[in-house]
């Protein structure tokens, strides 16, 4: 498996205080099981799709129980550099470049519009192992952000992005571009978000079938908070589990419409 490129989403995880409900909830939500916990890393423990890695559960550090959240990370060849173009463009770093073994340096980030992500410097650790179109397996993201304008400025500037506007007046959406491939969207979050949502990156999971999907979710304890709405990318729900973690699940193969209308941002 080769390295991802640079600003490529590679890996996901969250912190949970009841790690044993939240395996239990994305185990019959989205198929996954689990493999050894890591005593030596703060009992981190990854989640696999037909044997294939697509995430990671961990309980929180003491004094550090905060809601959880799913946290994305970006590829990058050298997270210190990386570190740098943050500081440089209006970001904060969380956590500072901090190498995890021999698996790779992380480090965590704020953007300028306080959107919380992760940089992966891959090791012996490249990140995700299943394909996007495996269901099960992580296949999109959106930073829902409040101050689109810094968010559009801040990721180009962070990595090798090339933008598209869409072109839509009900809907203030950009799509991130890497060698022309989309990768990563930013949404502008409206009046319909209480104001005490903060702007987050809303990771999209694949499953076969998207209706089934929610009602799995809501019958373990998941609440709907958008959806099911068919769109040209697929029939797609937005979700938080019990303990609070916002994620959406996406059927890929049920389309609707047409393809929305891009123009490219120079």
């Amino acid at each position: 498996m080769a390295v991802k490129p640079e600003g490529m989403p590679c890996w996901a995880d969250a912190m949970f205080t009841d790690v044993e409900g939240a395996k239990t909830f994305y185990g019959e939500v989205l198929g996954w099981t689990f493999g050894e916990t890591s005593s030596e890393y703060g009992n981190y423990t990854q989640a696999y799709v037909n044997g294939k890695a697509v995430a990671a559960v961990v309980p929180p550090m003491p004094g550090q129980e905060e809601q959880p959240q799913w946290c994305l990370y970006f590829a990058s060849p050298d997270a210190a550099a990386t570190a740098g173009r943050i500081r440089d463009n209006g970001g904060e770093l969380v956590m500072d470049p901090m190498q995890v073994g021999d698996f790779g340096t992380m480090c965590l980030a704020r953007d300028p519009g306080g959107v919380v992500f992760g940089v992966w410097q891959a090791g012996s650790h490249e990140g995700f192992e299943a394909p996007m179109e495996q269901p099960g397996a992580f296949c999109w993201a959106e930073v829902f952000t409040r101050d689109p304008e810094k968010s559009d400025a801040f990721f180009p500037a962070v990595f090798p992005y090339t933008a598209q506007q869409m072109d839509d007046n009900g809907i203030d959406f950009r799509i991130f571009n890497l060698s022309g491939n989309p990768v990563l969207g930013r949404m502008k979050m409206t009046e319909d978000f209480p104001p005490d949502v903060p702007p987050y990156i809303n990771l999209y999971f694949g499953v076969t079938h998207c209706d089934d999907a929610v009602a799995t979710a809501t019958k373990l304890g998941g609440i709907l908070r958008f959806g099911p709405m068919d769109s040209p990318f697929g029939r797609f729900a937005a979700l938080s589990d019990p303990q609070g973690a916002s994620f959406s699940v996406i059927d890929t193969t049920t389309t609707e419409g047409e393809m929305p209308k891009l123009t490219d941002v120079s």
